[in-house]
């Protein structure tokens, strides 16, 4: 059996693991919901799910790749997610060594994402790409260079938290006026149902593409609004890191035309250098699967 990377995908609603072959394929894929509890309770979840996941490789597993919702401290080998209270300054590298008894890679979920799309899926062959989730946050990694980019910290490419809104709506970041606070999920809805929006009260994002995709027009200024400060924060980091492709998956990204429609129309009106007109911006490809191919890949990048 050809050696394969187990791969830990740690989030504030589910935690999954997977085997990923050499060419990054996930061959086997489990995942369960992350508990509420102390931080023992998360832990054994995550561990359980290692256990299970290395049983059934048949003892092929060289190394392991972490993907973590942030912040992360990569020098520290630690990770404080924002949606999962009990972990703060948790010490998921050296917890996960001394489960497997293996090399331990860790990363943060957004620049996982932005790997594996880089490598897998929408962004083959791109070199310098932004990969974006917009789903219940905001979240993003860089590939510069055609490497990851992980930054002094691990939290380089996060997105979510660039101010598009100065003195804007506060964000649980701290900060004021991010575009998280605009343009995701339930933001998008929370927007649509203050002006007018005839849904029931619980209606979500996915609800509100639906009523776009019909001409709903609250609906619909709704996701221009929320593309107009997306495309302001594209531009904004393309400006910096002079990219050439940006990847968007993630709840809302399954909007489709709705979303990606007036995103580049509004990007046009942002992107005035000449060398961010020709930057791409195309739906992901790998969906929810992308954050464990893209944890594997951390380990590959590292060799």
């Amino acid at each position: 059996m050809a050696d394969r990377i187990l791969a830990l995908d740690i989030g504030g609603t589910k935690i999954a693991a997977g085997l990923v072959d050499a060419d990054g394929t996930l061959v086997r894929r489990a995942q369960r919901p992350t508990p509420d509890g102390d931080a023992e309770t998360v832990w054994s979840v995550a561990e359980s799910l290692l256990t299970d996941m290395r049983a059934d490789a048949g003892g092929a597993v060289t190394a392991v790749g972490i993907g973590s919702a942030g912040p992360v401290d990569l020098p520290g080998g630690t990770v404080s997610p924002v949606n999962i209270a009990a972990w703060r300054h948790f010490p998921i590298v050296a917890r996960v060594a001394e489960s497997t008894g293996l090399p331990v890679r860790l990363g943060g979920d957004g620049l996982c994402m932005a790997m594996a799309e880089s490598r897998h899926g929408a962004g083959r062959g791109a070199q310098f790409m932004l990969g974006m989730v917009v789903s219940t946050g905001i979240g993003g990694g860089l590939v510069l260079d055609g490497a990851p980019y992980h930054g002094r910290t691990g939290n380089a490419g996060h997105v979510g938290h660039v101010v598009v809104e100065p003195g804007g709506a506060p964000c649980p970041c701290g900060g004021r006026g991010c575009v998280e606070m605009v343009a995701s999920g339930p933001h998008l809805a929370q927007w649509a149902h203050a002006n007018g929006w005839q849904a029931p009260a619980d209606a979500d994002a996915k609800a509100l593409a639906e009523a776009a995709a019909t001409g709903d027009p609250v609906a619909v200024l709704a996701f221009r609004r929320g593309a107009d400060a997306l495309a302001a924060m594209i531009a904004s980091v393309a400006a910096v890191c002079d990219l050439d492709l940006v990847v968007i998956g993630g709840g809302v990204a399954k909007a489709g035309p709705v979303l990606f429609d007036p995103l580049s129309e509004a990007l046009t009106g942002y992107a005035g250098l000449d060398f961010i007109r020709d930057l791409k911006v195309v739906p992901a490809e790998l969906g929810g699967d992308a954050g464990l191919i893209g944890a594997a890949s951390l380990v590959d990048s590292a060799r």
